[in-house]
């Protein structure tokens, strides 16, 4: 695998740049969402300890809970991947990310852990509390949701780490992703290298070889397509960041 070094292209934005550090509201939201979070799984545990059965089955709530939500981050990202643009009303900025993410792929690695949670921590502190109160007692509700939650909550920093080579991270996350429980490297870099239409999911990335070899992402575009007349940014390779994000990533597989 070659290992081209990007930086002659682009230079990656490193951390004093004032928009890649969290401010003490991002620090808030993280704090309350990762709460809301272990309150459910708490719930979960309690609950579902009163004998073995409902153990096992809050068990395989949570461990569904987190198989739908790499599938879920995958539907997720290839719609924002491939569909608006900045004037689509209230997700512009959102779409602009994430075709600015495929520019700058390494940007993600620079930022601090609250600054790329926030976002997913608001969502879930809006939501998440709301569950717990209702279903408390129910464990094998908790156990999906905590695991369901947690992926969401999380999986930025998960594909952060997938950016990332393997000797930068910390011994857990590398773990994580040897043992496949999270995305790593290799698998993801597919996604950012041609033909750019496939490697949507990036909690697990478990869905992303069925998804891909079954074409059914790239069945949906033509159904898009058909019905809508829209075609997605894979067809004309937008979603490429050009050779300075191609050099970045067979880097990365190489040091990892």
């Amino acid at each position: 695998m070659s290992k081209l070094n990007p930086t002659p292209l682009i230079t990656p934005p490193t951390f004093d740049d004032p928009s890649l550090k969290p401010t003490w509201f991002h620090h808030l939201w993280v704090a309350t969402g990762c709460t809301a979070v272990m309150f459910s799984l708490a719930n979960a545990a309690v609950y579902g300890a009163t004998d073995s059965h409902t153990s096992l089955k809050t068990i395989l709530a949570g461990f569904i809970g987190y198989l739908f939500v790499d599938l879920f981050s995958g539907v997720y990202h290839w719609v924002f991947d491939n569909y608006g643009d900045l004037s689509t009303p209230i997700l512009g900025s959102h779409i602009d990310a994430f075709r600015r993410h495929h520019e700058l792929p390494w940007a993600i690695t620079k930022r601090r852990f609250s600054s790329n949670l926030h976002v997913t921590a608001r969502i879930i502190t809006h939501v998440v509390p709301a569950m717990n109160l209702m279903w408390h007692d129910r464990p094998v509700v908790m156990g999906f949701v905590g695991m369901f939650s947690g992926g969401v909550l999380f999986g930025v920093q998960i594909h952060a780490w997938a950016h990332e080579s393997k000797r930068k991270l910390p011994a857990i996350s590398v773990a994580l992703q040897d043992a496949g429980v999270v995305l790593g490297q290799s698998p993801h870099a597919a996604h950012h290298l041609p033909p750019y239409n496939g490697g949507y999911c990036v909690v697990s990335g478990v869905w992303n070889r069925v998804l891909d070899e079954c074409k059914v992402f790239v069945g949906l575009e033509k159904v898009v397509f058909f019905v809508f007349g829209v075609q997605p940014r894979s067809w004309s390779e937008a979603n490429s960041g050009g050779t300075a994000a191609v050099a970045y990533f067979e880097e990365v597989q190489g040091r990892s």
